[in-house]
Formats: structure tokens, C-alpha cells, sequence
């Protein structure tokens, strides 16, 4: 059996050679140095793991109000007393650019860039010099959030922190928080409030220059900062940046070839501060470093702005300090202007306090929302004629502004002239919480919730609005009746509700569009072309405010013009001051006039020419009125009245009085005895209807009114005046005669048109009038000495 094979083995080595005893003296030192340095690397990770953020990256940014396109509308300083817009949307080029220029493996490195570093070194070594850094974009965002001396301990510090922002934030913000503070002199902090300061617009689209000056500037900013003194060492900085980028085939050849002719930035633009009146309004509604999205259109405000400088040195020396100006949009209820008052930094009293939202009395910028009621209440026609007659309602003696009387006038001539005492008359018909209602149902928020609060004076103004509260209530108006509240940030529309019908808000914005421009009333007698602009104006009791409200194709606007600390002036007047505005401001935005589109809800009626109310048997001639076709008036004519005649007395005859007597029907044209006497005291007299004869009064008509003294009436004596110079009028509405007694005594019979007269005795009192058929009405008033 052959012998088993038996591998042979090395020789051992001997344990005490040189090369041995070399190699174990080496290993521990190179163990110890090993474990120094992973606890070295362990303590810099773990340290760098626990350590905080810098404190400043918190730091809030600049608040920015924007236009409804998204762009920069206002800029606010941060808190920190620094421009730094937080950089949402910065043109990728730049980016690109950034990357390739300032850090290339930005994207991998833990915050220090190890080849950099060695290739730093290598060069620094070489030249014997300092010639190229390693910083990165980590470690040069530290150096902004926590400066230290320039040293090489410094350098290992950054390092480290550079090492915590990489450990707790992504890479895409790390770069977003590069974007935002880096350092482009004085107190201009980031790219975004860079190209604004630089290039008048924003960082989403930048021009190759552009790209790179914001490259060049962060690397020495107070040696390169946009200035005059540094207007050479930036265009070199450029230009070189530009042929690197150039070269790394970032730009091309073209737009590289455009950087050396540009022109240099030598100057910082002023931030955007548009609209900053509602900016500021905003900012102190968010929190510090907020981008507030608005409806606020750029072309629209810079309008209104332009408008109101032009017209603010003649206001001022009008003695007009404080003013407003809103525009809406109809379709989309958009706020899209707003100046919120005469000036900003100008000098003036009160000009940096936003007006929009102060309560002031609206005048008689609130007759159309009567009016509209009142055709949707079916209570009158456009066309019907109502009384403009001096009257008292409990001692409120409602006056013209031109302190005149028309007698009877139509009630859309009324809105267009507006007359007060008509429309006060009509809201005693609607009824003054009723109408409140419908004020509050189109946003009015201002308004005193007690019941009774307001009276019949709220047709003229006795109640305070805000410019956005009336401007809301014209848009309504302008579409078709249907309310929505009108926004200023953006998002869909609320669902509107209807408020008035199409026809009413129609037949309403027909009658404000009767009159023309007030510095200019007869121009459609030279353009042959009706007005758009639908428009009313208020002037509050003892000019302190003057309004102006109107409408046309697409956007409603409202203006108030006033003193806040409510000192008056003559020449506050809504036609006379805001009126023009408001047509500068409409006229300056609207577009051609858009065809007239019938509502649905129009019908066609037939009234009488003379009364506007639905004809009776005796009215002569009729024309055509419109109404909402839910509301129709009822009312027929009472000024044509056909009435039996004895044929050779002319006194009028009941039908219980025609027998034995010959006699014919006659039509006669009777106006109400008020009107006649209003009539009579200004020499227009009219023809009075035929008396009736001898015990022919028939009793079947409503019982006299008395229209003066008004129930509960306090009449107040004049000391040293006699009595007979003081008298009271007696007056009251009715047909034929009337017969007049006080406490029982009679006074006398007189035709219902005259006014009787009374020597007022202190003491409480009875009228009582009496009419042909006995009807009688009774009021108590007083008379007191003082």
C-alpha cells in the first residue's frame, strides 16, 4: 500500500525578524489613530446631529402683498428691518447657473465638498497664496445666518454647521433657504428682493445679465453692490461670470455674447408699495413674512392712484383732506382697486389712516334701493307722479338740497334729481325696518341693531355705511339685483342671492343713467350718445361727506370724499366733487357701451300719461310703462275723475241728486289739495274741481287727512314775538270744503286747497276738520313757551 501523501507546510517565520518587529510596533499607533479618528468623525456627526438651527433661519421674511396675477403689489420690510422676499418662484437658469458656478456637487456633498477642499489646497500650496475657496452653498448660508471672523477655527465651525443643516433639512431647502438670504448688500437679503431692487421685477424671469449680476453681487457685496462707485468692479464681475458660464455651457453662445453690452444695474429701484393703504390693512391681519394673495388688479389701481395725486392739491385746497375710491368687478364680485385715501407719506391730516372701512352718512346714495323696493313692492310705476310738497312727518321736515319744490314730479325724474321728500314718503310706505332689512341683506354690517333706532330720515342719509359696505350694494344693483359679498382675496364667488328683480335693478340703473357727467351735463347733446354710467350722489347733512356711486358694462365704483375728523366744507357736495371722480375713474376703464339686454321679468302695461298710474275711464291719453312682471301695480288714476254735472249750475252732482235736475258727465283733471295749494302759494293756479251742490256730497270717499300740524307736534313760542306773527297752518288733504275747528271752537269752512291759519295760545290742544259728507279726522298737538 503506498504511502499516504502528506502536504508540506511553509517554513514558519521567525517571530523576531526587523520587517516584524516594524510591523507590530506599527499596528497599535495605527489602530489608536484609526479609533481617534471614527470617534472623531462620530463626535463631529454626533454634535453637529444635536446642535440647533441657526436661530435666524426661522426669521420671518418680508410680508408681500400680491396683484391677482400673482406678481409683487406691495413689500414690507421683515421684522428683522431687512428686504428679504421669501423666493417662491426663481427662473431655473438661475438656478442652473448657481449650481454650476458657486458649488457643482451641491447635490451630494454632506455640507463640506471634499474635493474642493483638496483641490483648494493643492492650488493654495502651489501659489503660495490664497487663489480659489471650497466654500459651498451650505457652508456660505451659514456664514449669512451666523457671521464670524474670517480664520481657519471659523472655516472648521461653518463646517460643523454646515454639517446640521445637511442633517436636518433637505438639499431642496437648504437651496431655498440659500435663495432667501443670500447677501446682496446693506440690508437686501435674497434673490427675489434682489432682482426687485436691481431690476424693478421679479426672480421668475431673469435675463441673462440678470443671472449674472445676482452671481457676482453675493460674493463681495460692499464691493459690487449696485452703485455708481461700483459700477466698473460689478460689469468685470459680470462679465467674467457670464463668459464661465459661457464656457460651461449654461448660456449659450448667444446669450453669453449678450452680457458684456448690457447695462449695469448702478442704482436700487424702490421696492413695489402699491395700493398701501389695504396692504397695510392686510399685513396686520397675518402673521410676519405672509404672501397675501388679492383680487387687486395692477392696471385698475394704478388708475385710481394716478387719479386721486391729480386730483388731491385742488381737493386739499378745497378743504378736503380724507378720500376713498373702490372698483368691483360685477361678474366675479373681485374687488379690483382700492385707494383708502387722499395721500400716504404726503403731508395731510390723517392720510396714512385707511378710510374703507370708517361708517359715514351716505346722503342720498341709498333713493335707488328705494326705489327698486318700491317697483318690487308694486307700489309705483317709473312713470307715476309723486308728491315733492314741503312736508312735516313728527317734526322732521324733510328738505330738498336746492331747498325747492317741484308739486308733483315723475318718481324716476324724482331718483335722477333726487328729491328728498318723495323718496321719504316712500319709505313710509315700504316701512322703515323692511327697508333696513333688505340693507342688511345686502352686507350692510354697520347698522344699529336696536329696533326703532332709525326713522323716515334714513331715506336722506340719517344712517352710516362704509365706502366697501355701498359699494357692495351698487354691485348688487348692477347685477341684476342679486347680492354677493364682494371679496378681496381670491376664490370663487359666493352664490348670489336676489335682492331685487332684473326688471327693478333695471328700471333703477335706467333712471340713474338720465343724467350725464355733472362737469359736463350737456356733452350727449354733442355725442348724440346716451351715458353708460349709472350713478347717484350723496351729500351728508352739514357737508361732511360727498358721494359718489356708479356702474357701467363691467365694474361698479363708489367714491367718498371727506374729512375724518369731520370737520365740514362747502365744497363737500357729491355732484360737485365726487361726481367727476367717479366718471374719470368709470371712464378711464370701461370699454364701449354694451347693447341694453331686456330682462326676462319685463312686462309691458299701459298707464296713463298724466298720473303714470293704470288708466281709469276718464284718462285721456296713455302711454307704455315696464314693471316686474311679479308686481304690477294696482293702483288706478285719481287725477282723472268723471264726475255729473247740473248742466246750468256747474256744481257737481251725486247720483242721488241727478232727479229734477238736467244733467251731463264731464271729466275733470283734480289734483290733490295739496298740490293745489303748493300750487296757489307759488301763482300757478289750477282750475278746482266743480262744487258739489247743496247736500250732493257723496260720502263714500276716504276721510280727510290733516297734513298740518303733524300728530304730537311741539310748537315752541318766540320770546318777544306776538303771537299773530306766529301762526300755525291748518292744513289737510281732501275734496271740496272743509270745515276747521281747535278745541271745539270753529274756525270756519274754506276749500280744502287753502291753508288756514291759527293764533297759537300755550297749552295742549284738538284740531279736528270736517268734510261736505261729514267725514272728520282729529290730531292732538301742543304749544309751549320756552
Amino acid at each position: 500500500m503506498p504511502a499516504e501523501t502528506v502536504p508540506r507546510l511553509p517554513p514558519p517565520v521567525p517571530s523576531n525578524t526587523p520587517s516584524t518587529r516594524r510591523v507590530r510596533h506599527l499596528r497599535w499607533p495605527l489602530t489608536a489613530l484609526a479609533a481617534l479618528l471614527l470617534t472623531a468623525v462620530a463626535t463631529f456627526v454626533g454634535t453637529a446631529w444635536f446642535a440647533p438651527l441657526p436661530e435666524r433661519l426661522h426669521s420671518p421674511g418680508s410680508t408681500v402683498v400680491l396683484w391677482d396675477d400673482g406678481t409683487t403689489a406691495h413689500v414690507f420690510l421683515a421684522p428683522d428691518e431687512r428686504w428679504r422676499v421669501v423666493a417662491e418662484d426663481v427662473d431655473p437658469l438661475y438656478v442652473d447657473a448657481l449650481l454650476r458656478y458657486e458649488d457643482k456637487r451641491f447635490w451630494w456633498h454632506p455640507g463640506t465638498d471634499p474635493v474642493a477642499v483638496v483641490r483648494a489646497v493643492v492650488v493654495n500650496l502651489a501659489a503660495g497664496r490664497v487663489r480659489t475657496g471650497a466654500s459651498t452653498l451650505t457652508s456660505q448660508l451659514v456664514r449669512v445666518l451666523e457671521p464670524r471672523p474670517r480664520s481657519l477655527t471659523s472655516k472648521l465651525v461653518e463646517s460643523h454647521r454646515a454639517l446640521t443643516l445637511e442633517l436636518h433639512l433637505s438639499k431642496a431647502e437648504i437651496l431655498q433657504h440659500y435663495l432667501t438670504f443670500a447677501p446682496y448688500g446693506g440690508n437686501l437679503e435674497g434673490v427675489e428682493a434682489a432682482s426687485l431692487a436691481f431690476f424693478g421685477h421679479s426672480a421668475d424671469r431673469l435675463a441673462p445679465d440678470e443671472i449674472a449680476t445676482l452671481l457676482a453681487v453675493p460674493q463681495n457685496p460692499t464691493a459690487r453692490a449696485p452703485s455708481v462707485a461700483h459700477r466698473e468692479v460689478l460689469r468685470a464681475a459680470r462679465d467674467d461670470i457670464g463668459a464661465f458660464l459661457t464656457d460651461e455651457g449654461v448660456l449659450t453662445a448667444e446669450q453669453g455674447a449678450s452680457i458684456p453690452g448690457a447695462a449695469v444695474t448702478s442704482q436700487l429701484r424702490r421696492f413695489p408699495r402699491s395700493a398701501p393703504h389695504v396692504a397695510t390693512s392686510l399685513k396686520a391681519r397675518h402673521a410676519p413674512g405672509a404672501r397675501i394673495p388679492t383680487t387687486l388688479d395692477r392696471g385698475v389701481q394704478d388708475v385710481l392712484e394716478d387719479l386721486v395725486a391729480m386730483e388731491r392739491e385742488v381737493l386739499v385746497r378745497r378743504g378736503i383732506a380724507n378720500g376713498v375710491v373702490v372698483v368691483v368687478e360685477h361678474d366675479t364680485r373681485a374687488i379690483r382697486g382700492l385707494v383708502g385715501n387722499l395721500g400716504w407719506l404726503e403731508a395731510g391730516d390723517g392720510l396714512m389712516i385707511s378710510a374703507l372701512d370708517v361708517p359715514r352718512s351716505p346722503g342720498s346714495t341709498l333713493k335707488p334701493f328705494l326705489y327698486a323696493s318700491a317697483l318690487d313692492r308694486g307700489l309705483v310705476f317709473p312713470e307715476t307722479l309723486v308728491e315733492d310738497l314741503p312736508v312735516s312727518w313728527q317734526g322732521y321736515t324733510p328738505k330738498n338740497y336746492d331747498e325747492r319744490y317741484r308739486g308733483l314730479v315723475k318718481l324716476e325724474s324724482a331718483l335722477s334729481l333726487s328729491l328728498n321728500v318723495p323718496f321719504v314718503q316712500l319709505l313710509g310706505d315700504l316701512g322703515v325696518e323692511p327697508f333696513l332689512g333688505t340693507l342688511r341683506a345686502m352686507g350692510a354690517r354697520s347698522l344699529d341693531d336696536r329696533p326703532g333706532y332709525y326713522g323716515l330720515s334714513l331715506a336722506a342719509g340719517g344712517v352710516e355705511l362704509t365706502p366697501l359696505e355701498l359699494a357692495g350694494m351698487y354691485t348688487a344693483l348692477a347685477a341684476d339685483g342679486r347680492y354677493a359679498p364682494i371679496r378681496l382675496h381670491p376664490g370663487p364667488a359666493s352664490v348670489p342671492v336676489a335682492v331685487f328683480s332684473p326688471t327693478a335693478a333695471h328700471l333703477t340703473a335706467r333712471a340713474l343713467r338720465l343724467k350725464d357727467r355733472p362737469d359736463f351735463p350737456s356733452r350727449r347733446m354733442y355725442s348724440g350718445s346716451p351715458s353708460q354710467v349709472a350713478w347717484k350722489t350723496g351729500t351728508s347733512f352739514g357737508h361732511r361727506d360727498a358721494w359718489a356711486a356708479g356702474f357701467g358694462n363691467r365694474y361698479t365704483a363708489v367714491v367718498w370724499l371727506g374729512n375724518l375728523d369731520y370737520s365740514p366744507s362747502r365744497a363737500l357736495v357729491g355732484g360737485e366733487a365726487a361726481g367727476p371722480v367717479l366718471f374719470d375713474v368709470l371712464e378711464a376703464l370701461e370699454g364701449k357701451a354694451a347693447p341694453e339686454e331686456r330682462p326676462d321679468d319685463r312686462v309691458a302695461v299701459e298707464v296713463c300719461a298724466t298720473s303714470g298710474r293704470l288708466p281709469g275711464a276718464s284718462c285721456p291719453h296713455r302711454r307704455t310703462a315696464h314693471a316686474p312682471r311679479a308686481s304690477v301695480p294696482t293702483t288706478t288714476c285719481a287725477l282723472h275723475q268723471r264726475m255729473s254735472v247740473d248742466v246750468h249750475t256747474g256744481e257737481a252732482l251725486s247720483p242721488a241728486c241727478r232727479a229734477g235736475r238736467e244733467w251731463e258727465d264731464r271729466d275733470f283733471l283734480v289734483y290733490p289739495a295739496s298740490v293745489r295749494r303748493f300750487l296757489a302759494d307759488h301763482q300757478r293756479d289750477l282750475p278746482p274741481p266743480p262744487p258739489w251742490a247743496g247736500g250732493c256730497a257723496p260720502g263714500d270717499h276716504e276721510a280727510p287727512v290733516i297734513t298740518s300740524p303733524s300728530a304730537g307736534q311741539v310748537a315752541v313760542l318766540i320770546p318777544g314775538v306776538a303771537p299773530e306773527e306766529q301762526e300755525i297752518p291748518l292744513a289737510a288733504e281732501a275734496p271740496g270744503r272743509l270745515s276747521w275747528f281747535v278745541d271745539g271752537a270753529f274756525l270756519g269752512t274754506w276749500p280744502a286747497e287753502e291753508r288756514v291759519w291759527w293764533t297759537p295760545k300755550a297749552g295742549e290742544h284738538t284740531v279736528v276738520v270736517q268734510d261736505e259728507a261729514g267725514q272728520e279726522a282729529r290730531l292732538a298737538f301742543s304749544v309751549r313757551r320756552p
